[in-house]
């Protein structure tokens, strides 16, 4: 995944030191480069690479938007020119973080090398002022761990948030199936609240493709299938044939990712498919899942909540559902579902294909392996009647008793909460889920997201 590019924008008066302006400037300069930040800054577009006047707002506009800038930091390095910092932040309409050096004590004679705090806070009227949503980080020291935090979190936010400015594709595979209300979404508004394109892809299709992949690629398939079966446990599969049909599956989905430049995938994962193929094809999910979002069901909704989650974590994210509450724990809640990346799996566990312990039958294939333990984040984006939430929470997995598919047993701070907002507000029971705690990213994300609320399970 790619990292979003920032614009650093130093920003200082013509008043206070400019020998301290620049030592600021550089000092922040090098801070970033040593935390890998991917930034492009004002060198030899002004005089010394800060903004200190009006009239340097129209240069600056365009070489940012030259560079294609997905992000802007403005640091106040000795006070502010807070008409400029408006200007900038209105003209560019990406998602915007100020922070100043805290200030040292006045030098003996009383004087001061600069009043950062001060100018940040007509900067940040200014930018209220103009409708520029924007990030703050706390007025602290180059070395204080709250500065590298609050970039690294404004970054991640900006990634996530862009997903939605910008635009996000979902490949849908099929159509929803009818008994799943819960998943109807509105397209239309969905791309033009949100810039989020749903690309059908015809299920039969799709089929076909698979079908003619394994059919050009048998001893391929073979050859992969052999060496999957001594690291997996497969059972009731009369041979590999239908495995091979599944590492099909997989690839035709991997081929449509490329192909059309898919952020993920929404999928309808049972009946067509499964008979077609004859076997559940939910380990193809699992191995996808380990790149980009998968959202099974045809969770279109589902499939933004994991994009965002993905764009925060840069990391594998699961769609799961909030399924049963903990027998002996009333804050404690199974999250639980199919196709969860194979990367989450339990360490000392192994990935088991068998049968559908809800639906049975005679067909196979369906994954059964817990998550591991750790910190969990779970974002549910939805919505009706026009209005839209993000729902997020953060929890850690705990002990709980065994069942099957892909889940693990996690515990809140307070259940009750959580499940009077979740039932009263426009969810459902599917959730992204990543592991980490990202809480703080994703609200901070939808500042920059027109129309879309943040909502805080946690109390």
């Amino acid at each position: 995944m790619t990292k979003p590019k920032l614009g650093l924008c130093p920003v200082g008066r013509f008043v206070f030191s400019h020998e301290d302006a620049l030592r600021q400037k550089r000092e922040l300069q090098k801070k970033l480069r040593s935390w890998k930040v991917e930034f492009v800054d004002l060198e030899g577009v002004l005089p010394d690479g800060i903004v200190r006047d009006q009239k340097h707002v129209e240069p600056v506009v365009a070489h940012f938007r030259k560079e294609n800038i997905d992000a802007l930091f403005m640091p106040h390095c000795n006070f502010g020119t807070e008409g400029a910092v408006g200007m900038i932040g209105k003209k560019l309409g990406v998602p915007v973080l100020i922070w100043g050096p805290r200030d040292e004590a006045p030098l003996p004679d009383g004087t001061r090398l600069r009043d950062t705090l001060c100018g940040m806070f007509a900067s940040s009227k200014v930018l209220r002022k103009l409708g520029v949503p924007f990030t703050y980080i706390e007025n602290c020291r180059m070395n204080d761990p709250q500065l590298r935090t609050g970039v690294d979190t404004f970054l991640r936010a900006a990634h996530a948030a862009n997903a939605l400015r910008r635009g996000m594709r979902i490949g849908h595979i099929g159509q929803r199936i009818d008994f799943f209300w819960s998943t109807i979404s509105n397209e239309s508004e969905l791309l033009e609240k949100f810039n989020v394109e749903v690309l059908p892809i015809d299920l039969e299709t799709f089929i076909e493709n698979a079908r003619t992949r394994l059919a050009d690629n048998r001893a391929k398939y073979a050859r992969e299938a052999g060496a999957l079966v001594k690291k997996i446990v497969v059972e009731k599969y009369p041979d590999n044939e239908p495995l091979m049909r599944v590492l099909a599956v997989r690839d035709q989905m991997l081929a449509h990712v490329a192909d059309n430049g898919l952020d993920a995938i929404a999928m309808q994962d049972f009946m067509s498919l499964v008979q077609a193929m004859q076997t559940w094809c939910f380990y193809a999910t699992c191995v996808v899942g380990n790149t980009v979002p998968v959202s099974i069901e045809s969770d279109i909704h589902g499939a933004i909540s994991c994009v965002l989650l993905h764009r925060i974590t840069n990391a594998p994210v699961f769609l799961t559902e909030y399924t049963v509450r903990h027998p002996t724990d009333d804050n404690g809640v199974l999250l639980w579902h199919a196709g969860a990346p194979t990367s989450m799996c339990k360490p000392g566990e192994k990935v088991r294909l068998s049968d559908h312990w809800i639906l049975k039958g005679p067909l196979a294939g369906m994954p059964h392996f817990p998550l591991r333990d750790g910190d969990i984040t779970v974002a549910r984006f939805d919505g009706d009647t026009g209005k839209y939430q993000l729902a997020i929470g953060e929890c850690t997995t705990m002990p709980g008793p065994y069942t099957q598919n892909n889940y693990c047993w996690v515990k809140v701070d307070n259940w009750p909460r959580w499940e009077r907002l979740l039932m009263e507000g426009p969810t459902i029971h599917h959730t992204g889920m990543a592991y980490g705690h990202h809480g703080a990213a994703l609200i901070e994300a939808c500042k920059y997201i027109p129309g879309l609320e943040p909502v805080r399970l946690n109390s």
